[in-house]
């Protein structure tokens, strides 16, 4: 599990690859600047991280070896972290998905790192947000069905040690 950037968020992905490819601001860094040709080759590949390198020169408008140079380096910058498989939840047997909210007793560095931590270690918990507002951390859980979140609740969430009071949301439909 990748988490990163603890005091900001934590999150088994880098950025939802279940979230279709986003449109990439031209100011998408202080630290990388990106041009029209950097943002076509990363919306191709946020759609198809595995194409082939000759299909995605073609689909940008380059020719294998600039294209394969400006992977390259959008990989090395950091801008393309890493690649992943997106699953389907409900052909894993976890068709269902929880937004919890979770308030803490405090917001210590103490409290959050063992919070953290102790999510870090719970496979149902697929993202980890520390977030700004009402609650302390927004949490996207994945179960097979109430019951079972209701009894990973009742197990795991609420018994890591700091954890003040949780409130779960049932999404009606993914859009």
């Amino acid at each position: 599990m990748v988490f990163s950037s603890l005091a900001a968020s934590c999150c088994r992905y880098a950025e939802n690859p279940l979230i279709p490819a986003v449109q990439i601001p031209a100011a998408a860094s202080s630290m990388t600047r990106l041009d029209e040709t950097d943002r076509r080759i990363l919306r191709a590949l946020q759609k198809d991280g595995r194409m082939q390198k000759i299909e995605l020169a073609a689909q940008v408008g380059l020719s294998p070896s600039p294209c394969l140079r400006r992977v390259k380096a959008l990989e090395e910058a950091g801008v393309i972290q890493r690649y992943v498989a997106v699953l389907d939840p409900a052909e894993i047997g976890m068709g269902m998905t929880v937004f919890a909210r979770v308030w803490l007793t405090g917001q210590d560095v103490e409290t959050v790192n063992h919070f953290t931590n102790a999510v870090s270690a719970l496979p149902q918990i697929v993202e980890c947000h520390l977030m700004a507002g009402d609650c302390d951390f927004l949490l996207r859980v994945v179960a097979r069905d109430l019951d079972d979140y209701r009894q990973f609740q009742i197990d795991h969430l609420t018994r890591i040690k700091g954890v003040q009071n949780v409130k779960s949301d049932i999404p009606m439909q993914k859009i």
